[in-house]
């Protein structure tokens, strides 16, 4: 998977094409330095995939659930500010990573661990015009 984001107005189409590209996959981890953009792709395809709520970053929460207008459950983790492996034991992501349902997750590297072997990992970079890049890694 290689996407381009040429500019802010192009993110939908982006998500659109990421959700073509998706198959069966359920897991994804999404690797960037901060302010990359992950949360901002990740909002996009959730909107895309026809979630109801307002998409926000999960920091403080460590994990957001989101509801789609077909019924199915999105999970949108963020650990950067997790210290320990055993705090993400103590909510069960396991569980989640587990359940069937679609996960974002943010700063996985924190996590990698825990990651099922089937997540897939995605890369954000800035270009130098200020763009974006997603890809597989």
């Amino acid at each position: 998977m290689y996407i381009e984001i040429n500019d802010i107005s192009e993110i939908h189409q982006a998500a659109r094409r990421f959700l073509s590209e998706m198959g069966n996959n359920k897991i994804f981890a999404f690797y960037g330095e901060m302010g990359a953009g992950k949360t901002t792709f990740i909002k996009a395809v959730c909107e895309e995939m026809g979630v109801c709520e307002i998409v926000t970053s999960p920091t403080f929460a460590i994990i957001n659930e989101y509801h789609t207008d077909k019924g199915e459950v999105v999970y949108h983790f963020d650990f950067y500010r997790i210290d320990k492996l055993e705090e993400v034991f103590d909510f069960g992501c396991e569980d989640y990573f587990y359940s069937g349902n679609v996960c974002f997750i943010e700063w996985p590297e924190l996590v990698e661990p825990l990651l099922p072997p089937d997540a897939v990992k995605i890369s954000i970079t800035e270009t130098e015009n200020g763009g974006r890049v997603v890809s597989s890694i």
